[in-house]
């Protein structure tokens, strides 16, 4: 039995197989996700639904083309221009016409998107924290340190940065990219 086998096949009545890789990322990104979105209602953001967290993934939309945002978002631009469009009618950003190239967008954030921005910063911190209590300072670095080793490996392309932040063309994208 090969390996991959090993780990996505059952039979009946057996324990399930660990989980792989994936899941491993996807369960802390969701708690994380979910914590942000609780944590913006708490703080008054009660305007926000899950979709719009999606657009203040790492970097964050301040002053990113549309276009851009879709790719590091991982939405089609149709996706996103509509999240866009809410988020504009709610009052955390506005689309203003790029000043280098008059055909394209520019997305800024007015002081209740800054405001939300700082609010997730601050949340995500907070996660970070009590994962850090809880699995002891020099876990929580050793995890933060492969991580940030990951998220380079997966960010880059035959060592140079990709200039849409996709993964390298050989891997399926991830839907589950950890954010903030």
């Amino acid at each position: 039995m090969s390996l991959s086998s090993r780990f996505t096949q059952t039979d009946a009545g057996t324990a399930p197989p660990p989980p792989l890789i994936g899941a491993l990322l996807r369960v802390p990104w969701e708690t994380v996700r979910e914590r942000m979105l609780a944590g913006l209602h708490d703080r008054g953001f009660t305007d926000l639904v899950a979709a719009h967290v999606d657009v203040w993934r790492y970097p964050g939309p301040d002053n990113q083309r549309p276009r851009d945002l879709a790719i590091q978002t991982r939405m089609t631009k149709q996706a996103l221009n509509y999240l866009l469009g809410q988020l504009e009618q709610l009052g955390y950003l506005t689309r203003e016409t790029d000043s280098n190239d008059q055909r394209s967008k520019r997305v800024r954030l007015t002081p209740k998107g800054h405001a939300a921005t700082k609010a997730i910063y601050e949340i995500v911190q907070a996660v970070e924290t009590e994962w850090e209590q809880q699995l002891g300072p020099r876990k929580f670095g050793q995890l933060r340190r492969l991580l940030t080793e990951l998220y380079t490996i997966t960010t880059t392309r035959d060592g140079q940065a990709s200039a849409n932040g996709s993964p390298p063309s050989d891997r399926a994208p991830d839907q589950a990219t950890p954010g903030r």
